[in-house]
């Protein structure tokens, strides 16, 4: 953003502190109303034909926005990926308590992905794989979308699930 004397247009449109438009001036006229209330000439909008310019403090309106980018930043939520691992021959009280905590993963709003992990010649029978995969996803299909279905990577089979959103 431009301020004083940074702006290198012959004319702006110029708007007072109070936001009331006092048309189309030359910058050193702009300059020197700007100065004669002890405020700033800022380039607000340095596309429009001719820029517009504002007079303002600013330092205070450099404030104003650092403070309206943190309340932005505050509302964001950030969406990490929580990994769920399994092995074949997982136990059902295991696989319970492994669904648990994917559960409470997905109800924080992250997504979920659950690994399968084969070893030695398991990997033969990825379909055992990806059935624990499908029985995971049935069973948390009214809080969780499975966003990429199962399939193998290497050694392990990997899906993920994202939370719904009603």
């Amino acid at each position: 953003m431009r301020v004083n004397e940074e702006i290198r247009a012959r004319e702006v449109r110029l708007i007072s502190t109070d936001g009331e438009q006092l048309g189309i001036v030359p910058v050193k006229e702009a300059l020197r109303i700007a100065q004669e209330q002890g405020l700033d000439l800022v380039e607000v909008a340095p596309a429009a034909k001719p820029p517009v310019c504002r007079i303002i403090d600013y330092g205070k309106y450099r404030f104003e926005q650092s403070k309206r980018e943190k309340e932005a930043r505050k509302k964001q939520k950030v969406i990490n990926v929580k990994e769920v691992k399994f092995r074949l021959g997982i136990e059902e009280h295991d696989f319970q308590v492994k669904a648990r905590n994917a559960i409470r993963f997905l109800k924080d709003g992250d997504r979920v992905k659950v690994t399968v992990m084969f070893r030695g010649r398991e990997i033969s029978h990825a379909e055992l794989g990806k059935a624990i995969c499908l029985k995971l996803a049935n069973q948390l299909s009214d809080i969780a979308v499975v966003e990429k279905l199962p399939n193998v990577e290497g050694r392990n089979m990997t899906m993920i699930l994202s939370p719904k959103h009603e």
